[in-house]
């Protein structure tokens, strides 16, 4: 999922570094937080699509600890006409604590951008992220498939924090991804 995030924090460069790991205003990463629950795959739902995810579904994140304390990201995506896997490795570490869930996330080089988790179910089922602004929203969820009255809940909760939800993509995560499921290390 934060594969494209690398392309965030490129354009970043440009506008200040700064810029790059805010929280979007008037949005609150959830706390407390516990990294151990949010560790492993997730599957994207639902997203605000840009150039360089567009086209892929079948998305899957996939978190896990590194040695310096920080967090493996793998990225996977598929273009489904071409057949062809994407998948982007990348490294993430708290901003403010481990009890807030905020990172900043590189998937190049000492370039940042930032991952916020606004909205986050008790069971760590389901998730809401936004990038360093309102350009930026990923719906997650520990299964392919989110139940359509939370799917729903989560959709009116980013449109009440100013998300443009009538933009959302919702990528296939159906029986065509089934060839490309495997196991992340």
């Amino acid at each position: 999922m934060c594969r494209w995030l690398g392309f965030v924090a490129a354009g970043c460069i440009a506008s200040g570094l700064g810029g790059c790991v805010r929280l979007p205003e008037g949005t609150t990463a959830v706390q407390p937080f516990a990294l151990d629950r949010y560790l492993g795959r997730w599957y994207e739902i639902a997203r605000l699509d840009h150039h360089f995810e567009s086209g892929l579904d079948c998305v899957t994140a996939s978190y896990s600890r590194r040695e310096d304390g920080g967090v493996r990201v793998v990225n996977r995506g598929v273009d489904l006409d071409e057949g062809e896997t994407s998948e982007s490795v990348g490294k993430a570490y708290f901003i403010d604590n481990a009890n807030t869930g905020r990172f900043k996330v590189s998937f190049f080089g000492p370039f940042y951008a930032g991952y916020n988790i606004v909205a986050l179910d008790d069971g760590y089922r389901h998730a809401l992220i936004a990038g360093p602004n309102r350009d930026y929203l990923w719906i997650l969820s520990r299964t392919p498939d989110l139940e359509p009255q939370i799917r729903q809940a989560l959709r009116e909760q980013a449109a009440g924090l100013g998300f443009p939800t009538d933009e959302l993509v919702f990528p296939d995560q159906g029986h065509a991804c089934a060839p490309y499921r495997k196991t992340d290390a």
